[in-house]
This record gives C-alpha cells, structure tokens and sequence, in this order.
C-alpha cells in the first residue's frame, strides 16, 4: 500500500521529508548516525535501533540511561512482534514497605524499579540482529570514552535536571564533574558509561543483571535504603507480546497491549472512526474538538483500568470493542466535557525508527522518566536509573496499586501500523511522558486520515489535554480556532516555546513500494539519515 501523502511543508520548520532505502530516525544525530554506521557494516534494521539506543543513553541522557526501560516492535519482513522489556517492583516493595505514604515516590532509590533496556537490547540482537552483539556498543562506547560537543536543547535539559537532581545519590559525581552541568559546545566525556557500556557488550548484558554490574547496583541500593536485590535483578525477564490495533482510515494501528498507555490511542482512534471525523480540514475547529473529546474519554479508562496486564480486571479486547467504543463515542457533543471512566462488559524518553532495504522495520523506545530518572546513579557506572516506581499507586483497590514482582504503569509506547493488505506501512512514536498517546493519535489523525506526509504531521502544532476542561496548545495555532475552541468550553492555554518539551518529540518511518519517506522533530535535536 502506497499513501498518497501531500509534500506541502505547511507549518513552521519546513524541514523537508527524507527519502531512502535505508533510514534511521532518532532524536539526536550522532545516535541516527551510530545506527546507519550499522547498517553500512552489513547490519539490519534492528542493529541500527540497538545501536543508535545505545548512543541515546550517552549523547542524550537527560532522556534515556543505562538503567531505563525500553519496549519495541518489529516487523521483521512476516510477522509483527512486540517486546516489553520494563522491569517489575522488587520483591520487597509490600504494601507495609509504603506505610504512612500518600503517593509513591517520584525521584531517589524509592522509585526504581528493575531496569530493563539492557535486556531489550539483548533480546533483539538474539532474535533479529546480523552483526555480534559487541559491535553494536562500538559507537556508544567511543562517544562515551573520546568524548562528543554537547547540543543547545540537552545542555538546557540537563541544567534543569541537575539544579533538581544534584542532590541525589551519585547523579553529581556522575554528571556535574566540574560541581556544574556541561554547557552547550562543551566536550562531554563519560568514561564510566564506557567501560559499563563495554561490561555490558563482552557478556551481552550478563554483567549488568548477575555479574559485577548487579553487585555495584545493589550495593548501593542497600547503602540508599533500597530493597532492591540481586534476585530482583537476576529474575528479571523480557516478554515477547502480540500487538493489539484498531483499524483507522484504511490502514490498522498497532500498539503494544498494557502496562502501556497505547491503548489509549487505540481507544480513541476507535471512537472517532464511529463518528463524522474528517468531514473537515484537519486544521478546523470541528476536527480539533473531535479529537480532544475522544482523547478525554480514552483517557479517562486508561487511569481507571490500565496496569500490569496481568492485574487488569478488563481485558483488551473489552477496552476496544466496537460496540464499546461506538458507546463512547456517542458521549461526544459539540461542547467540551469532563468525562469519567467507563465500564466495558466482558465480550524526559527517546524514540527512534530504523528501517532497512530488506523490509525489516523497527520501533524503539526507551527510557529514564521524568528527565534523569530517579536521580540516582551507581557510583563508578554511569548507570543512572529509571523511577518508574513513580507509575504506581498507594491506593489500596487501585487496579495499578504496588505489589511486589508487579510492572507499574507505563507511559512509554512504541507505534506501528499495518495496510490493510497485511503489509508494513509506517513505524512512529512521539515521545513526551503523558503526551504519549495523544501525541500517537494527532500523527495519525494527519497521515492516515488527512494524508500529510511525515515532516509536516510533525511540524504541525500539537495540543495536549491536561485536567478537567483545560487544554494545553502551542503557539503557531490559529488564533481564531483557539478561540472558536473557547465558545465550545475548553479552558485553551497557549504555552511559550519552552526546553522541556510538553508537547513531546516525533520521528517517523514510512514505507514505500521503493523505499522509505522519514520525519524528525525539530523540537528536540530530531535528525533522519538515509543510504
């Protein structure tokens, strides 16, 4: 199947689409250049991802780190095939281990959980990759060990997170050697990511969850008062999962079932497919208003029913049921609402694309949250560890309430979508926190419905919806639509250009009959390189 995609560049960066035969799109170039350096070494498409995630955890680690989890999927010329490498709670983590606590905790040893990227890397190359596992840490290794000059956006990031992170255990040792944050132009080097990098590629990733490496981590969890333990992190498994898609505007997309949020997207892809949407441009205030509407229902039962799969009292397929969604989708009218859940019967990340000549496709996500993580990293390693512990609830009869050896709720996803014909069409993800699925469902509402090629469905302005009534837009909106959009009772406000990136970050892969179209986004350092 062929889009036929419009190549006018109608919003602010005006970047221009990529074409090739081989691509990799990242949010840094040094880490989409790691990646085609794989496949030019006779790699295939997810030994460019692994590298490439590799290089993010070093060149960009006010997103990612060594310590972050990670999930994808891959087309790999047959078959779709999803991977949830996230990490579970340790097995100390009891209800009694957070008495007297209102909300689990967001940064320090108390938020991590088992990291799991390692294990997806590792997973991939076993399953899909061409080239030997240590020649994938090449790359991250040199940058981290020689050095790399340090990018405007990532300088301003890790200013931010040092001022609110220095304090916590090894991050300043680690990422302040000078008692300050790297500034932009300054040549970064990490030489403990270097030789934890190449622990890592010597035993394939033995080292980091049964050798050396899980003995530095636990160590220092137990001197942090962490119960985080060698048998956590030696019992720690990846699994390999089917998708679950909706079909949308001729084509079918796909996410990665729960603990993620792509569900959400899914859900509300599903509404609108019941309803008018698309009648108008994709610009107007009657498309716009649409897609809020069913973003607010899908997320509204994505906080009430979503978790650890395993723990859920709804199933999937309850979620995403036609005569479900079709339910839902009645609940839209012309005004703006505050929706709850429903009740269905039974019945600071990176992302990156790489795709090859083969056919193989690949979507890869990984991450810290919230910027640096927890804070925390292992003195001596460089592994700066994820707090995805922060996902979970302390609400007893929460459905994502802890629990020992329990995946928390996760915010990272990884997008695919098939032809209806079966066939590969697109790999994407927006990266951005709880702006995730949102930003999934705005990407697809201008490529598939609307026919936008890649670049321009990035550099469109995105919104973001917030609490209650409250919408979150950035500036290049139309004026007049924003305030048609207030008539109809959303509370709009328009955020400034800011460093944090609210509104998350793009990369996009399409496939053609001879090749592929990519996107990034000038939000971040975005960058598409081609053979």
């Amino acid at each position: 199947m062929n889009l036929d995609l419009d190549y006018s560049q109608p919003y602010v960066s005006a970047r221009s689409p990529v074409m090739g035969r081989n691509m990799v799109s990242c949010s840094q170039p040094l880490a989409a250049q790691a990646g085609m350096e794989m496949l030019q070494q006779g790699g295939n498409a997810v030994d460019a991802a692994i590298a490439a995630a590799m290089v993010l955890t070093v060149v960009e680690p006010t997103g990612c780190g060594i310590g972050s989890d990670a999930f994808a999927i891959v087309w790999d010329g047959k078959t779709l095939q999803g991977l949830n490498a996230s990490g579970r709670a340790p097995a100390g983590w009891t209800r009694e281990h957070f008495a007297g606590q209102q909300q689990m905790p967001e940064r320090g040893w108390g938020a991590v959980t088992v990291p799991g990227a390692v294990s997806a890397w590792v997973a991939l190359s076993d399953r899909y990759g061409k080239l030997p596992f240590a020649t994938l840490a090449g790359p991250a290794i040199r940058y981290a060990r020689d050095g790399y000059l340090l990018t405007p956006i990532i300088a301003t990031l890790w200013r931010n997170g040092a001022a609110l992170l220095k304090d916590q255990p090894g991050f300043a040792e680690c990422f302040m050697p000078d008692g300050r944050a790297p500034k932009a132009g300054e040549r970064v080097q990490l030489p403990d990511h270097a030789r934890t990098l190449q622990a890592i590629a010597e035993s394939k990733g033995e080292a980091f969850y049964r050798g050396a490496l899980a003995e530095a981590i636990v160590a220092h969890a137990k001197a942090n008062g962490s119960v985080l333990s060698l048998e956590d992190l030696a019992n720690h498994s990846i699994d390999w999962v089917d998708t679950i898609s909706v079909p949308f505007a001729g084509a079918h997309v796909h996410e990665l079932p729960p603990n993620g949020q792509g569900i959400a997207t899914l859900a509300a892809l599903g509404m609108l497919e019941m309803t008018t949407f698309g009648d108008q441009p994709v610009d107007n205030v009657d498309t716009l208003h649409q897609a809020l509407e069913a973003m607010k229902l899908a997320l509204a039962d994505l906080a009430h029913h979503v978790a650890d799969q395993d723990h859920m009292r709804v199933r999937n397929e309850d979620l995403l049921a036609p005569d479900y969604l079709r339910q839902r989708a009645g609940l839209i009218t012309g005004e703006a609402s505050d929706p709850g859940h429903g009740d269905p019967r039974p019945g600071g990340t990176v992302y990156l694309s790489a795709a090859d000549e083969s056919g193989m496709m690949v979507s890869f996500i990984q991450s810290n949250y919230m910027g640096f993580g927890s804070g925390v990293v292992v003195p001596g390693t460089g592994i700066s560890l994820q707090n995805r512990g922060a996902g979970f609830s302390l609400e007893p009869d929460h459905v994502n309430v802890v629990a020992p050896g329990k995946r928390p709720f996760h915010t990272i996803i990884p997008g695919f979508v098939m032809a209806d014909d079966g066939t590969p069409l697109m790999s994407f993800g927006v990266m951005g926190g709880p702006m995730q699925s949102q930003g999934h469902v705005q990407m697809m509402l201008r490529i598939l419905k609307y026919r936008q090629n890649p670049q321009a469905a990035i550099d469109a302005p995105r919104w973001r919806l917030e609490a209650g009534k409250h919408v979150a837009v950035e500036a290049n909106f139309d004026a007049g639509v924003l305030q048609q959009l207030r008539e109809r009772g959303h509370d709009i406000h328009v955020e400034a250009p800011s460093g944090v990136f609210a509104f998350g970050g793009a990369q996009i892969i399409i496939k053609t009959d001879v090749g592929y179209i990519g996107g990034s986004d000038s939000r971040k350092d975005g960058q598409v390189v081609a053979s």
